[in-house]
């Protein structure tokens, strides 16, 4: 009988680990975020979705523990900021305030890039336009100026509030088609956004301002304007007694512009869960509903999934309305 002394084995153990590399401990990937982030802002400084992007980002600082830096990119109507957001690196730590303008600029042959470029977070905001006529106006109601737009010649009566083919105009061409109307039933005359339209209104100039309720609320306080009703499928709380024109008309349309947080394709699902998670404490929070309500802005939120559908649904919608007036090159 061999007998192996407790020597013998510690020498075989050690002789035998002498072959095998050492063991290494796996290195810990630093936990994200480690580092300050970047939100690009498609649109310049001191406008709605500039201030915005700010309020959600100061907000989201306090949430991620890092800061979020807020870099303006303007240029090509929209095309530069969110191609910026689009080819960043997918890691998290550039994403973007996505607005409802990249359901458009396809379309126009402005360029390639379309919703589907982005990985959705979380949709933050969204305004539905009103119908707003001068104070000075003859029509009390949605009913009445909708009688009168049937009743005139096409061409006859005119509206505003952006340019040619902006989000607005397609406001109208949707209306209209609603209503079984051409598209150009009432003439549009470009403007350089929804301000000047409002100032063309209570002048006299133009007949129809459909833009959100927002951009025409300094008038509408004024009393120098007022608005029949609103293209959502309910009524703002913020603005109650104005009527949707399903209630008041019977015709079911609406649209409206949106704001939200996306990031590039292939973000790694951990991140997108985080950050989607974080905007939604953001958007709970007290901080952010103040902000929105004292600008007049509509909250509406919805995760990566809702948000990436409401996208979807706003581009087959402009690409239908875009083709119907003629205005799609794509």
């Amino acid at each position: 009988m061999t007998v192996i002394s407790r020597r013998h084995i510690l020498g075989a153990a050690a002789a035998g680990g002498a072959l095998l590399p050492l063991a290494r401990p796996a290195l810990a990937q630093p936990k994200f975020p480690s580092r300050p982030l970047q939100m690009i802002c498609p649109w310049g400084a001191g406008g709605g979705t500039d201030a915005t992007a700010r309020i959600i980002a100061s907000l989201l600082e306090k949430e991620l523990g890092q800061p979020v830096n807020v870099v303006n990119r303007t240029g090509g109507s929209g095309v530069v900021g969110h191609s910026a957001i689009a080819t960043a690196a997918p890691d998290g730590y550039s994403i973007g305030i996505i607005t409802v303008e990249i359901t458009m600029m396809h379309w126009q042959g402005l360029t390639q890039l379309t919703h589907a470029n982005y990985t959705p977070l979380g949709l933050m905001n969204r305004d539905a336009p009103g119908v707003q006529v001068s104070a000075s106006s003859p029509w009390k109601d949605i009913k009445s100026l909708a009688e009168a737009i049937k009743a005139s010649p096409p061409g006859k009566l005119k509206a505003s509030g952006t340019g040619q083919g902006g989000i607005w105009h397609l406001a109208l061409v949707g209306w209209l088609q609603a209503m079984g109307l051409k598209p150009d039933h009432v003439r549009w005359v470009p403007s350089n956004g929804a301000a000047p339209g409002m100032q063309d209104l209570v002048a006299g100039g133009i007949d129809i301002v459909p833009c959100s309720i927002p951009e025409a609320r300094a008038m509408l306080d004024a009393g120098r304007a007022r608005s029949l009703a609103i293209m959502s499928p309910e009524r703002d709380p913020q603005f109650a007694d104005i009527p949707t024109l399903k209630e008041s008309l019977g015709v079911d349309y609406q649209t409206a512009v949106w704001r939200g947080i996306g990031g590039p394709l292939k973000m790694p699902a951990e991140i997108q869960s985080l950050l989607t998670g974080a905007l939604q404490r953001v958007y709970q929070s007290q901080e952010y509903s103040g902000f929105m309500k004292s600008r007049g802005f509509g909250m509406d939120w919805g995760d990566g999934a809702a948000f990436g559908k409401v996208m979807a649904d706003t581009d087959a919608a402009m690409g239908e309305a875009m083709k119907a007036a003629g205005l799609a090159k794509t």
